[in-house]
Formats: C-alpha cells, structure tokens, sequence
C-alpha cells in the first residue's frame, strides 16, 4: 500500500484522533517555549541579567532549533512521524524541567540550547502526519489546527506562568510544564499508528541530493520567505512581556493579559489562512491565489500595523495594534506549509524542515536584535521598524514562490 492510498483510506476516526493529537501537541508546544519569556523578569532579576544576556539566552534555543530543523525533518521521512514526534517530545520536555536547575547564566544558555534541539522537527513532522492522514484538500485546515494549539499554547502560558511563578517560583513551574509533554508522549505512542506499508518506498530509499536541495532556487524562496514569519513572531515570543512592562509600563497582572491577547487575534489568522488557502485552491485551482499572493497580502499588512505600533503614543493602542499584526501575519502560515506539502510530496518533512531552518535563523536573530536595541541603543521603537521592512522584504519573495514545481531532490 503507498503512502497515498493509505491518505485516502484513512477513516474518519483516524483523522480525528490525528487532528487532537496535533491540536494538543502544539498547545504543549507553545506553552513550554513561552514559559521562558513570562518567567524572564523573574529569572532575569535572580541572576541579574542584561537586556543583551536575556536576548542570548532566548536566541540560544533558536539557534539550536534551527541547526536541527532539517535533520529531525529527515528522521521523519524515513522513521515516520510516530517514532520522531515521540524522540522529540520526550527530550525537550526533559529539558524544560532541567531549566527549573540552572544555576546562572551559562548554564540556562546550555539548557535552553539542548532544549531548542530537541524540540526541532516538532511542526515538520506534525505535517508529515498531516500529509500521511489527511487528503490533499483538508491539509490547509488540518494544518490550521495544529497553528490553532500553538495560539492557544501560547495565550495559556503568560495567564499560567505568572501567578504560578508568584505562587512557588519559576523553577518548580518549569518542573510542571516539562511534566505535561510526557504525559502527551505516552498518548501518542498508544494511539497513533503508521500507515501501512511492506516496505519503504522506492523514494524513501533514495539518497537525498543535499547540495541540489541547499541550493535550489525555489526552496530558497520559501526558506527566506519564512525568515521574514519567524523573525516577526519570536518578538512575541521572546520579548513581548518585557516590552508591556518596562517600555508600556504594565502591571504584572495587566501585562499577563495583554501577553495573551495578540496570540488570541492569531488564532483568527491561524483559522482563517487556513481555509483561505483551501478555499481559493478548490475553487480557482490556482495555487498562486492560494499560497503566494494570500502570503505577501498578511505580510504586508502585518508590516503597516507594525509602523503604527512603533509610532502610536497610547500604550493600549499600541497592545491592541500587536495584536492586528500578529493575526495578519498568521493569516499566511498555512499557506507556507502547505507550500512544503505541494514541492515537497514524499519528502514534505526534508522541505519543511529546511524552510523552518531559514526561517528560525531568523527568529534566533530577532531576540538579540532587540536586546541590543533596548541595550546599547535605548530604544523600543527600532525593532519595530526592523520588523516591518523584513516583511516587506518577505512579501516580494512570496511572490518569487513557484508552489507547482515540485522538488527533485534524490540522487
């Protein structure tokens, strides 16, 4: 059976197991990598960070992440996505709850490295599942639940993590969250299943051509095409609460609240590009339509909302305002990774991965941006420009993505 009858026999309980796996993955997900950013006030005070030390300690698990992006992508291609999301949620959840152990600045610099590399692979090969479960036509929307989670994981943790911190302290609260991804980890094992085959295919027993994969034009597109969303959402990840509290001067309790506010109007752009990307497919069968002009139209508008919030004087404009710009730029995710299914077929989780390298390298460079401008340069409003000309710069290379030319990346 190849993996494509195996897509269109999948039954209707299959698909909604997967679609609650992904959900619920990406809601652990996103609560783990946040954690750190709602506990860094906390954190930074404890060890007496700078603004350039906490930039370095977010930018450490990016890097990280990004290095391991195309190898655990790869391990899904061949091992399949059971055995790779379990390996990986296994190891970053240990490294959560060792980051409640640091002793300083080094050694939460070493952890929170190990943990961006265990976590990598984590949305490659949750499409991997979505491209092994889920028909062409629901990939855009399948795709969109997982974005859903993350949105969900993401305005949970700053309403968790602050009073917990308040309540027994950051470090037993990294304990508690690493605790949940095991928890996931053992559902997963006991529900998911592969889809049937003899043997591995004849294209997953090629040899990738990595020198043809690194330098082909279009993957290259679509790699410095998500520099430009990775970039723009670890500000949110990364700084957002520091930013609401020491440049808009929010209570801790007020700030909680505005931290999960722009990850609750995400969730409308996740949902919403997600069925945009399907809708225009189906109905205009233009893939374009469907992915690049739909990607360069949110970047696009995600970067004229953040000019307004580098100039607005009003510090719940400016909230609400990150708020709009976050939900158009995620209007555009689906799009992005549904490009990786369209190039990519059998090796959808070399491809995403490779995109999601790129576009981490971005958002390991976001953070120190931004440390460095509130550092050395005493400004808020920097980062902001910096942040809307990158999306500019993106949308023009949405409009360079070809999503009908399909990768030939064997040997």
């Amino acid at each position: 059976m190849t993996a494509h009858s195996s897509v269109g026999q999948a039954s209707d309980t299959s698909r909604q197991n997967v679609m609650w796996l992904i959900f619920t993955l990406a809601i652990v997900t996103y609560l783990d990598r946040l954690c750190i950013s709602a506990a860094m006030p906390a954190i930074g005070e404890d060890f007496g960070l700078t603004a350039v030390q906490k930039g370095w300690v977010f930018s450490a698990f990016t890097f990280a992440y990004a290095a391991f992006e195309i190898p655990s992508g790869w391990l899904g291609d061949r091992f399949g996505a059971r055995a790779a999301l379990a390996r990986i949620v296994t190891w970053w959840s240990a490294f959560t709850m060792l980051t409640g152990a640091v002793v300083g600045y080094w050694s939460l610099v070493i952890v929170r490295f190990l943990f961006g590399a265990g976590e990598a692979g984590a949305f490659p090969n949750i499409a991997k599942a979505v491209a092994q479960k889920m028909p062409a036509a629901m990939q855009g929307r399948a795709l969109s639940v997982s974005f859903l989670g993350l949105a969900l994981g993401a305005a949970l943790s700053p309403l968790l993590v602050f009073p917990l911190v308040a309540w027994q302290g950051w470090r037993v609260t990294f304990v508690l969250f690493g605790l949940m991804g095991l928890v996931w980890c053992w559902v997963w094992l006991s529900v998911y299943r592969e889809p049937e085959r003899a043997a591995p295919s004849p294209v997953a027993r090629r040899r990738i051509n990595w020198w043809r994969l690194f330098t082909h034009r279009n993957l290259i597109c679509i790699g410095c095409m998500y520099f430009a969303f990775a970039y723009g959402l670890y500000f949110y990840i990364t700084w957002l609460p520091t930013y609401l509290l020491e440049a808009r001067g929010f209570s801790v309790d007020l700030a909680k609240w505005l931290t999960a506010l722009p990850w609750a109007f995400s969730a409308v752009g996740f949902w919403t590009g997600g069925w945009l990307t399907d809708r225009i497919a189906a109905r205009s069968g233009n893939l374009r339509a469907a992915r690049c002009w739909l990607g360069a139209s949110g970047y696009t508008l995600s970067a004229l909302t953040l000019l307004l919030v580098a100039q607005v004087q009003s510090d719940v404009a400016a909230a609400l305002l990150l708020g709009v710009a976050l939900s158009f730029q995620t209007v555009t995710i689906a799009a992005a990774w549904s490009v990786c299914l369209d190039v990519g077929r059998s090796h959808a989780g070399v491809v995403s991965g490779f995109m999601n390298t790129v576009g981490n390298i971005g958002g390991a460079i976001c953070p120190l941006v931004v440390g460095y401008a509130v550092d050395k340069l005493h400004s808020w409003t920097m980062p902001f420009y910096a942040m809307a000309g990158i999306f500019v710069i993106g949308a023009v290379l949405w409009l360079r993505v070809d999503p009908y030319e399909q990768l030939l990346i064997e040997q």
